[in-house]
């Protein structure tokens, strides 16, 4: 009977659990960080606090007799009553000095296509989609995000397809942020993370199909709709996680690497002129067939089946021969 040590046993059992606990780069999900309405006010009440408490803050100034009465020589104010007590007076330019920063502080301005995301200590406190003048307390910290419909035509990708040959592919991407919390933090850059999650789809759907298919009819890259639906798809799924929407993924360009392009292109010549001497010769031979059946049908001539081959093998040559200039492939 053959027995296991206890060291195998703990490395056996861990390889089990290894992928089990290794999660990829497409299960992982933030369920407890999603985008919720954050606190502001309309921008106009802060505005008009501000100026109230600006105002009361001078009106106060003017009773410690700090403000001139006088300015140019001019009588710019009426004479200040004698104050009772400075103290209160004094507490109560600074309270409404405070309540004017602090209003102030707090205005801001909300565009279309932009976004606040608000926190406070590192915290998330909320994201505001308002536009126009608006009130946010200046204790929270404020981030701009954009949230826009946003395109981005990537590099040329280094990849390779199902048969292994080298290719270079762009890709033009369509895409917005949807969800601003997870976009924000849940990956430390959802623009950078975005380009290499292209890379990666592109390496993915390419290694699927072969650039060219020069033997048959097959599935092929050359079909941008289909290839461009597996990007999309591809790039969806991988970007839902951190709040970020895919709307499109399209080549828009895919070529064969520079080592290997003229030796492609080449196999490419080749295969056309296969094609098209095949076509030729099946048109030749349809008319070969035509021919004989017209003669015996009309009883002209009386066939066996050494005469029958003797003719067709001559009159393929013949046709062939005719139609010599149209079978050569057109030099480029």
């Amino acid at each position: 009977m053959t027995t296991h040590a206890p060291a195998a046993d703990a490395a056996l059992a861990a390889t089990a659990v290894l992928p089990a606990v290794i999660p990829t780069a497409a299960t992982v999900t933030v369920s407890d960080l999603v985008e919720r309405p954050g606190r502001c006010l309309p921008g106009w009440t802060a505005a008009l606090t501000a100026l109230a408490a600006a105002a009361a803050g001078g009106w106060l100034l003017w009773r410690t007799g700090v403000l001139p009465e006088r300015l140019a020589g001019r009588t710019v104010l009426p004479e200040a009553p004698a104050p009772r007590d400075l103290t209160g007076l004094w507490g109560a330019v600074l309270l409404l000095g405070a309540l004017t920063a602090f209003a102030a502080g707090g205005l801001t301005r909300g565009r279309p296509g932009k976004v606040w995301v608000l926190t406070r200590h590192g915290a998330y406190q909320g994201s505001v989609r308002d536009t126009g003048l608006l009130w946010i307390s200046p204790l929270l910290g404020r981030r701009r995000m954009d949230v826009s419909l946003r395109h981005w035509r990537s590099r040329a990708i280094e990849t390779v397809d199902a048969d292994g040959t080298p290719l270079h592919a762009s890709v033009l991407i369509v895409w917005r942020v949807r969800d601003t919390a997870r976009a924000a933090f849940a990956v430390d850059d959802h623009s950078r993370y975005l380009r290499e999650q292209v890379e990666c789809a592109v390496t993915r759907a390419v290694s699927r199909l072969p650039a060219d298919d020069f033997r048959g009819s097959g599935p092929t890259l050359r079909d941008s709709e289909r290839l461009g639906d597996q990007l999309t798809r591809l790039l969806a799924a991988d970007m839902r996680p951190v709040g970020v929407e895919v709307f499109s993924a399209q080549p828009v360009r895919l070529e064969y690497a520079p080592e290997v392009a003229a030796a492609m292109r080449r196999a490419q010549v080749t295969a056309l002129d296969a094609r098209h001497r095949r076509a030729v010769l099946d048109d030749v031979l349809a008319a070969v067939a035509e021919t004989v059946r017209g003669l015996t049908d009309r009883g002209l001539v009386q066939l066996d089946d050494y005469e029958r081959k003797s003719l067709v093998r001559d009159l393929t040559v013949a046709f062939y021969t005719a139609r010599g200039p149209a079978a050569e492939m057109p030099k480029k």
